[in-house]
């Protein structure tokens, strides 16, 4: 079922995810339609196509998408700020669909189901030196990412240079971290990415500590509105804490010839 969702607060839920994506650019900065980042990094999540700006143009746009993007796997968002028609059209160029992805959506002066937090792990932020380095080497191992691109991930998270508007959450237990979420607060929205969880410590109530944590980062800051792209693992989690899918983001695999 998909809530509604009032145009203005979409749309600054995906301002929201595009400024988060696009500050894995560490190689070049905004360049135009359609919006795309590059981080360097031989890894799909962190290089990509955010949003086209003109269904108008998108051969053009996936022409300049392959040039821009050439040397590195990458995905192609396709969310409710890129026109509609796009999946479509990505289709009939011989883009690869991955599927599709839940946005979903809460307000934050909506209180949440309260959960007794797990026994031993605590969340503390996280700023930067060696615990940045654990957090990146947890959500990394959790998402398949190759450990020799570790130094690399962790350059470009401590460069962004949005860096202000982001809070880096981490469920530690016995020293060591076990637990990540990444939340950017920018166009009145905690931004909830990257939750992820060591698999040894899974189905221990760490996942939803971590979300309470976002959600209370997200309220102290004045944020109106808490939003997340929910696994199949994670969106029944993310139900019990009052989040809506209000739409979701189809997903390409960017043709690499």
């Amino acid at each position: 079922m998909v809530a509604t969702l009032d145009i203005e607060h979409l749309e600054r839920v995906t301002a929201n995810f595009r400024q988060y994506l696009m500050g894995w650019g560490a190689e070049l900065s905004e360049w135009g339609d359609p919006d795309h980042y590059r981080s360097g990094l031989a890894q799909p999540q962190f290089n990509g196509v955010v949003r086209l700006r003109s269904l108008d143009v998108v051969e053009e746009s996936m022409a300049t998408a392959r040039a821009r993007l050439a040397g590195v796997p990458w995905w192609w968002w396709v969310g409710p700020d890129s026109p509609a028609g796009t999946v479509e059209a990505l289709t009939g160029l011989g883009a690869v669909s991955l599927g599709a992805v839940p946005l979903m959506a809460r307000p934050l002066d909506q209180a949440e189901q309260t959960e007794e937090p797990p026994p031993g792990p605590r969340v503390e932020e996280v700023g930067d030196g060696d615990r940045l380095r654990e957090l990146v080497r947890t959500y990394s191992a959790s998402m398949g990412v190759s450990p020799s691109l570790e130094d690399g991930v962790v350059r470009v998270e401590a460069g962004r240079s949005d860096n202000a508007d982001i809070v880096r959450l981490a469920a530690v237990l016995d020293g060591r971290v076990v637990g990540t979420t990444v939340v950017m607060m920018a166009h009145e929205v905690a931004g909830i990415f990257l939750v992820h969880v060591a698999e040894a410590y899974r189905r221990r109530g760490i996942g939803g500590a971590l979300t309470t944590a976002a959600l209370r980062a997200g309220r102290e800051r004045g944020m109106r509105l808490a939003a997340l792209g929910a696994s199949p693992m994670g969106e029944p989690l993310y139900r019990r804490f009052g989040f809506q899918t209000v739409s979701q983001y189809h997903l390409f695999s960017g043709p690499t010839s």
